[in-house]
């Protein structure tokens, strides 16, 4: 491996491998992807053809072409773009231009110059104070490559031609390069998506912006994305600093623009909607179960059966006391939820009284798909973890009894519960016009991988 790839792997490492900055995203953006942004623009703005027809308004301090009077441009036909990534800088881009000139000739008559020209220039990227991706643009450099007029070469003599071709060397310049700048205007107003605040669900907020300044190399320009959360009163979320990080980076797919989501990004992002899994559990959400009454406890649990009123309905209060946490292998993704149950008995001739606590750990299996240009999760009981009995107003006992039981009531109510508050799915970073309904999602060593192909089906 070359010594450059062994920098850029180890800046990616460094970067990923935890700290004060709190959970991110990364995306390694395809030149197709760029590619297809700066087309876009270039067709969605027309803005060769509007710098075209501002030139050739009259201006005090517009250059002219000498020799030709009140000229216009037409027939400008689209433009046939190349780009290259420059490591350590940002993208060169190369326009081919083709369009022709009219305009009365000193010489008299109509006279109509065709041309075709390479417009180059150089690109910088970096970021602005918003912390938002910006191009700027340098060292426009304008060629001609062909010059053809309608004038018969008899009436062009050679030294013409050449003062003709002198003139649109320097005029031309001020009339073209002016829409690389805009071009690339544009292109960073694509980018600009990317810090908006975005609702997740209703408790919260999301918003990327860059950790680092944008990285490029031959094949990808690479941005480091950091993840800030607010609770819905506005208060910045502390987010988990103590999950496991990155030790290497997945191999980019060629064709596609690639977003790496840490597995504690999902994490973080969950805490944000722990508060709204919190669920009151009653008898008639666990049909198809043992009734949820106190007879059905006493049963389990004989030694307090004698202290329990019979036949009193029983809900069951769960909370998330802890963030969830989200583990993501090769082979498999899950989500651990930490919760308390608390059983309470309801007479109907007096308050709610706590009978006890439960500490309940479960491991979820999780799913992801992408629906409405957000990542969705989907989430199975597969056990639970563990069980513990916290606190108790009937006396010390056994709650190993009641564990079969309440995973089917966690099961059939309140990872229910928890999948219609995921139902809204995770914004994802809006930019550049990327479409992740294509994108294909695979698993990696703590990380959620989607692969966007460049051409979509």
């Amino acid at each position: 491996m070359s010594g450059i790839w062994c920098i850029l792997l180890l800046g990616s490492w460094l970067v990923w491998s935890g700290g004060a900055d709190g959970p991110g995203a990364l995306i390694r953006i395809d030149l197709g992807t760029i590619d297809r942004a700066i087309s876009t623009a270039l067709n969605e703005s027309d803005v060769l053809q509007k710098m075209a027809e501002e030139a050739t308004k009259k201006k005090a301090d517009a250059k002219r072409i000498k020799g030709i009077s009140g000229y216009k441009v037409k027939d400008l036909r689209p433009p046939v773009i190349s780009l290259a990534l420059s490591p350590g800088s940002g993208v060169f881009i190369a326009v081919l231009v083709r369009m022709t000139i009219t305009g009365k000739s000193f010489i008299g008559g109509n006279m109509e110059i065709t041309l075709a020209a390479n417009l180059t220039a150089d690109s910088r990227l970096g970021q602005d104070t918003a912390g938002i991706p910006r191009f700027s643009s340098g060292n426009c450099h304008f060629t001609l490559i062909n010059v053809k007029t309608n004038l018969p070469s008899s009436m062009l003599p050679r030294v013409m031609s050449k003062f003709i071709y002198s003139t649109l060397q320097k005029v031309l310049p001020g009339l073209l390069c002016p829409a690389v700048d805009a071009v690339f205007n544009l292109v960073n107003a694509k980018f600009t998506p990317l810090t908006s605040e975005i609702p997740l669900g209703t408790a919260g907020t999301l918003q990327y912006t860059l950790l680092n300044p944008p990285m490029t190399n031959e094949t990808f320009i690479e941005l480091d994305l950091k993840t800030i959360l607010h609770q819905e009163e506005g208060k910045e979320v502390d987010l988990p600093m103590d999950q496991p990080s990155l030790s290497s980076l997945p191999p980019k797919r060629d064709a596609a623009t690639q977003l790496i989501l840490s597995a504690d990004l999902l994490s973080a992002e969950l805490s944000v909607l722990q508060a709204s899994f919190n669920l009151n559990i009653s008898n008639n959400m666990v049909l198809g179960l043992p009734p949820l009454v106190t007879t059905m406890l006493g049963a389990l649990i004989p030694e307090v059966s004698e202290v329990l009123p019979p036949s009193q309905p029983v809900v069951i209060e769960m909370q998330e006391v802890k963030a969830p946490v989200v583990t993501i292998t090769p082979d498999k993704s899950f989500v651990q939820l930490f919760s308390t149950a608390e059983f309470w008995v309801s007479p109907s001739d007096s308050p709610p009284e706590s009978l006890f606590v439960l500490v309940v750990h479960s491991n979820l299996e999780a799913e992801f798909a992408i629906a409405e240009e957000k990542l969705h999760l989907s989430l199975a009981l597969q056990s639970l973890s563990q069980m513990a009995l916290a606190s108790s107003s009937l006396g010390m006992f056994d709650e190993l009894p009641l564990k079969g039981v309440l995973a089917d009531i966690i099961h059939v109510a309140y990872v229910p519960s928890i999948n219609r508050v995921l139902s809204g799915g995770i914004p994802l970073p809006d930019l550049l016009g990327i479409t992740y309904q294509w994108a294909n999602i695979s698993r990696f060593e703590n990380a959620l991988v989607l692969d966007v192909p460049v051409t979509e089906t």
